[in-house]
């Protein structure tokens, strides 16, 4: 990759530049329907309730072997629980100095509700979404499906933008193939318990933040 022909990146939010984790942990201990049963879960045991899917790479309630997809249902029908994902430190001012560098921004989120997460993030994106497009994919049948590929691929067509001078920063492994397939450049942002990337995509970079993404970048 030459870093000078970058011009778009492409964020994803949970994972990158919100804590996914932080909401799930909460969801599980405080919820009506699992607090009983997790009410003494502490953070490190997050990974032996939620499995962690090899082509996934991070945490996800759908993983549960019992109860994953009425969680995911449960978790996006209850507001308090389903936006207690605080951004990462820096995120706004680093999003901030890099708009100031002159890179257009975007929002690349996929969810099974677009509605409730566009409202989420509109929300809180708020000091940035002078600047940050806010793109919301829904879901397919599969987590690990097209979706954000086509919906990568929509985008460019849409502000006309070129695929090899974008960056798609994400978590999931699924959606590094989705960026290498839509025509860009993936970055892999790490956060606790997210797994080692796969021998055939050991070259991508990894970052703990963004703020030394943004370093790397500039």
């Amino acid at each position: 990759m030459n870093k000078s022909t970058i011009q778009n990146i492409f964020w994803d939010v949970d994972g990158v530049l919100a804590d996914l984790n932080y909401a799930y942990y909460h969801f599980l201990k405080g919820h009506p329907n699992y607090r009983d049963q997790y009410k003494g879960l502490t953070w490190e045991q997050l990974p032996e309730v939620l499995p962690i899917v090899p082509e996934y790479g991070s945490l996800e309630l759908k993983t549960h072997p019992e109860h994953g997809e009425q969680m995911d249902r449960d978790f996006c029908a209850d507001q308090s629980f389903f936006r207690n994902r605080p951004l990462y430190p820096g995120v706004i001012e680093t999003l901030e100095e890099l708009n100031e560098l002159g890179y257009r921004q975007f929002t690349m989120s996929a969810t099974f509700d677009v509605e409730k997460k566009k409202a989420y993030l509109e929300d809180i994106l708020a000091p940035v979404t002078d600047f940050l497009t806010i793109e919301c994919v829904k879901h397919g049948k599969f987590m690990q499906d097209t979706a954000k590929k086509d919906s990568l691929l929509a985008c460019y067509q849409k502000y006309d933008l070129l695929p090899e001078e974008t960056i798609l920063v994400d978590d999931r492994i699924y959606n590094l193939h989705a960026a290498i397939d839509s025509g860009a450049h993936p970055i892999r942002m790490r956060c606790d318990f997210t797994t080692d990337l796969p021998a055939e995509l050991s070259w991508i970079p990894e970052f703990p933040d963004v703020q030394a993404f943004k370093q790397w970048l500039v």
